[in-house]
């Protein structure tokens, strides 16, 4: 089981309606994300600065970053596109994160 880190960003004043729509989690794309392996996801908010630090367990090789072909994560990735800094492809961009330390 890998650990996968990344961060994200949110525009401003958008908090609120990231977290409503993530409470509503599409069922497809949950499931989609748990056949590409991720057994784990959680997303925390820095308030202070609408970072997104987004936190994954994942079996095999992939993960939620590894999807971007498939029509539910583009669907996704247009309905979220109005509130998150996006790419020029509506996906959100997404710095990963080094892991400096882990303890079991």
């Amino acid at each position: 089981m890998k650990r996968l880190a990344f961060k994200m960003k949110l525009k401003p004043n958008t908090s609120e309606e990231y977290t409503k729509r993530h409470n509503a989690i599409w069922p497809e794309l949950k499931e989609l994300l748990k056949q590409a392996g991720v057994s784990e996801y959680s997303i925390f908010l820095d308030a202070e600065t609408n970072t997104l630090f987004a936190f994954q367990k994942v079996s095999g090789n992939g993960g939620s970053q590894d999807l971007a072909d498939n029509p539910i994560v583009k669907k996704w990735w247009a309905f979220m596109e109005d509130i998150m800094e996006t790419n020029l492809d509506s996906s959100p961009i997404s710095i990963p994160l080094k892991e400096v330390f882990y303890m079991e």
